[in-house]
């Protein structure tokens, strides 16, 4: 395609539909002119886009697009119909998009814990990198149990949130880089590992299980699923499946972002799980941990119920999906 012959031949069509979406009052004809006017300009864009997707061309014919469908459609609000989409569809098809990424990231995590814990109990070098003896043993045999219990429930949970919203956030915004992601959960992994490879040291691996577990199997849970959102917008620049790539990254960054902000939920219940119950002395310890594991049975229905049913329907976790209605493919 000659992109400078469209242009022209098409420009002033283009200005038409700028200045029909501009006007304050149409008359009926008007109105006629401006929604087949927007059709048109439609095929344009999804021409464009098949053959010689120019930035600039599609910027602007995709501005006009948006001003003519705000002028046809109205204005939209948010409201609670727009609430329930995202609840009921949107969320869980993008969290259920990254399940077999989340289950990657859980079971190299694992490992990768597993491995670190037992080089701290077995190699003396290791355990004298993380301290002396005597603070291996105080940190076993106090602080580690003393992290839960010195602050307030509100102030822990609020404190919690943030820490681990932090971590996500890194693994969402920055997993473009792709190394990004792979180094915060190594590092969060390998930490983990060695803090149960002290504990088992002097003997407290059943209390180091009993206050990681309430809360850490949906918080870790939800680190492996930004750390596995991240990780999919990197492999979309290397497999984007078919589509242009500028296409696949906006399509999958959209739905990225609709994993990071279903993760500010689930943080904010791991958050009270570890405020409230990993604390708690009046629950004993195995009730603590069922209230965990329901926890995470809870997440894993609603993603994998509602989820498979979103995906059979067509939802990919793109808030903007059913707006594109300018990308249909055409053949030039």
């Amino acid at each position: 395609m000659d992109l400078d012959a469209f242009s022209a031949v098409h420009g002033r069509t283009w200005a038409r539909l700028d200045e029909l979406a501009k006007q304050r009052r149409l008359s009926g004809a008007e109105g006629d002119e401006l929604v087949r006017l927007y059709q048109e300009v439609a095929t344009h864009l999804s021409m464009v886009r098949s053959t010689a997707p120019d930035p600039s061309v599609v910027s602007r014919l995709s501005d006009s697009l948006g001003r003519a469908r705000s002028a046809i459609a109205g204005s939209h609000d948010p409201s609670w119909s727009d609430l329930k989409r995202f609840v009921v569809l949107s969320l869980p098809a993008a969290f259920y998009r990254l399940r077999w990424w989340t289950v990657a990231v859980m079971v190299a995590c694992c490992a990768i814990a597993v491995v670190a814990g037992v080089n701290v109990y077995t190699d003396p070098e290791a355990q004298a990198a993380m301290g002396t003896p005597s603070q291996l043993e105080s940190y076993a045999e106090q602080e580690f149990a003393n992290y839960y219990t010195n602050h307030p429930g509100q102030s822990f949970a609020a404190q919690v949130w943030t820490n681990n919203a932090w971590i996500a956030a890194q693994c969402v915004a920055f997993g473009i880089t792709g190394f990004w992601p792979v180094m915060v959960l190594v590092q969060n992994a390998a930490g983990v590992g060695a803090a149960g490879g002290v504990m088992a040291l002097h003997g407290g691996l059943d209390v180091f299980f009993q206050l990681i577990l309430p809360h850490g199997l949906m918080e870790l849970t939800a680190i492996f699923i930004a750390g596995a959102a991240g990780l999919k917008i990197f492999w979309t620049i290397l497999a984007p499946g078919g589509r242009p790539r500028s296409r696949a990254l906006s399509e999958e960054g959209r739905a990225l972002f609709t994993v990071a902000i279903g993760l500010v939920g689930v943080l904010g219940v791991s958050g009270l799980v570890e405020g409230f119950v990993t604390p708690s002395t009046v629950l004993p310890w195995w009730l603590k941990i069922v209230i965990g594991a329901l926890v995470l049975a809870a997440y894993w229905t609603y993603t994998l119920v509602l989820g498979r049913r979103a995906v059979r329907a067509g939802e990919t976790g793109d808030l903007r999906a059913d707006h594109n209605v300018d990308q249909l493919p055409l053949a030039a």
